[in-house]
């Protein structure tokens, strides 16, 4: 069993803080991510989205963990992970969460890589190959 580590993937953008309206889609196996962005802490502007889209996705879940239960070291990487609301891909043996608590959309690919984000209200977790950001300003009206 290897030791557990974390890759930080977004040192400059994150999802706003208090409201980053978290939407999630699945078409095929891809998995997207739609949020705000922080447009206080980096350059994104006022009312700018995100779209992190994750490709070739076996499989994914969405936890309720937030803030609070995560410093109070009862977030499944509570106390590993380096920091809370931060993207990261978690690296090494952490298949500490059965196939029970995911929702899966193919077997495990040899070549999955395992995505975590932590937002304000929820963690998201994936398994995919790959992922790509895409920033969008909201159509005015």
């Amino acid at each position: 069993m290897s030791a557990l580590s974390f890759r930080h993937l977004n040192p400059d953008w994150n999802a706003e803080p208090n409201a980053p309206d978290v939407e999630l889609r699945v078409q095929a196996n891809t998995v997207e991510l739609s949020f705000m962005l922080n447009p206080w802490a980096h350059n994104a502007r006022r009312g700018e989205m995100a779209t992190l889209s994750f490709f070739g996705c076996s499989r994914f879940r969405w936890d309720a963990t937030n803030d609070h239960s995560w410093f109070a070291g009862k977030g499944l990487y509570s106390g590993q992970a380096p920091k809370w609301g931060e993207f990261y891909e978690v690296i090494g043996d952490d298949r500490a969460v059965s196939d029970g608590d995911w929702d899966i959309l193919s077997p495990d690919s040899p070549d999955s890589r395992h995505f975590l984000f932590y937002f304000r209200d929820d963690t998201i977790e994936v398994a995919a190959r790959d992922w790509s950001l895409t920033l969008k300003m909201p159509d005015a009206r």
